[in-house]
């Protein structure tokens, strides 16, 4: 009987693209998908107000303020129980210090007890209560969160970092010694990607603390302008998009 030849290893394909009319559906389907889409359309809405482009007393003037201001309390209905996630998140947590526990109780605290209060402005922007005294509440408990978030974030970068110098000596070794690092350089586009997405975060927490602390002095001051504090908001909301985009 005639030997059959060897059957050749086939390469591992590489993945194909998702579809994108699917991966669309998938993203709208999470709240957070839906809720970042209406914080661009009402940022845009901000940036458009903010501009010389339309006088007051155009009637579209009128009609994008009312639209800027649905969109606002819609929003915070999307944010219902999304406190949740931040009590779960708390509780998985993993810390080394007591500093990295004090980080973590600041960021998830802080943002946790943000969501909570925002249900009561919510329930107070839609005409039910009267709690504009929380507003202030929120703002802080926003504030303290973006400290704790930013904190941690910058701390897993300088984790990613030493990673990285790791694993550039083990492929300067393996070169060196004539051998494979086809893992070690995946390992490495991997880590690049996960550094993006973490000082993207970073830049989003900056822009968005810097809407709340103009929340807190009321708008006073050059860095409370409507124009900026509006161009911070679309910048956060793009990258929020961008994120849970490539997360779906």
């Amino acid at each position: 009987m005639e030997a059959k030849p060897p059957e050749k290893r086939m390469a591992n394909p590489k993945p194909k693209p998702k579809d994108f009319l699917n991966h669309l559906e998938t993203y709208l389907a999470k709240r957070d998908g839906v809720d970042k889409l209406l914080k661009i359309c009402r940022y845009t809405t901000k940036i458009l107000l903010a501009s010389s482009l339309l006088p007051e007393t155009n009637p579209l003037t009128h009609r994008l303020k009312s639209f800027e201001s649905s969109v606002g309390v819609s929003r915070k209905a999307f944010r219902l129980g999304k406190f949740v996630q931040d009590i779960n998140a708390l509780r998985s947590s993993r810390w080394d210090s007591n500093r990295d526990l004090a980080l973590l109780i600041l960021a998830y605290g802080g943002e946790g007890l943000y969501y909570f209060v925002e249900q009561f402005i919510w329930l107070s922007k839609s005409g039910l209560i009267d709690a504009k005294w929380l507003q202030k509440m929120s703002a802080w408990a926003e504030l303290v969160g973006y400290v704790g978030s930013v904190s941690l974030k910058l701390r897993d970068l300088r984790k990613i970092k030493e990673e990285e110098v790791c694993i550039a000596s083990t492929i300067e070794i393996s070169v060196t010694r004539g051998i494979g690092y086809e893992g070690e350089e995946e390992k490495m586009r991997k880590l690049k990607e996960k550094k993006t997405l973490k000082m993207l975060s970073v830049l989003q927490d900056l822009a968005d603390g810097l809407m709340t602390i103009a929340d807190l002095r009321d708008g006073q001051g050059v860095l409370s302008a409507p124009s900026v504090i509006a161009s911070a908001g679309l910048f956060s909301a793009i990258i929020s998009t961008h994120k849970n985009w490539v997360s779906c």
